[in-house]
């Protein structure tokens, strides 16, 4: 799924500059990294960890499919997080225009 060139109500642009995403990976680590750690607190509180059956690989093995299931709700999340720390909120945006990119030039953005 494609994101849009620029916001459906403020017309916001999306793509700052090339590569402006490439961030997002980090959001994403540490919110898996939080979530991982929550939810072993939560399976050691509930579960618990024994040395004589497999409780900890069951955790490692339902915790990485969880992951893999919630990846795109990471994805975005970390997407909408990266941008809202590099664009202000204006308050008055029905009234202003964004801002004009001038990081970008349109003829090379898929040139990778």
């Amino acid at each position: 799924m494609k994101m849009y060139d620029k916001c459906p109500s403020c017309g916001q642009p999306t793509e700052i500059e090339v590569g402006f995403y490439y961030g997002t990976s980090y959001v994403s680590y540490g919110l898996t990294v939080a979530f991982s750690g929550l939810s072993f607190a939560l399976w050691f509180v509930t579960i618990g960890f024994g040395l004589e059956d497999n409780r900890l690989f069951w955790w490692l093995g339902l915790n990485a499919l969880v992951l893999l299931l919630l990846q795109p709700l990471f994805m975005r999340i970390s997407r909408s997080m990266w941008i809202s720390w590099f664009v202000n909120y204006d308050p008055n945006w029905k009234e202003s225009q964004p801002k004009n990119v001038e990081r970008i030039v349109p003829e090379q953005m898929n040139n990778w």
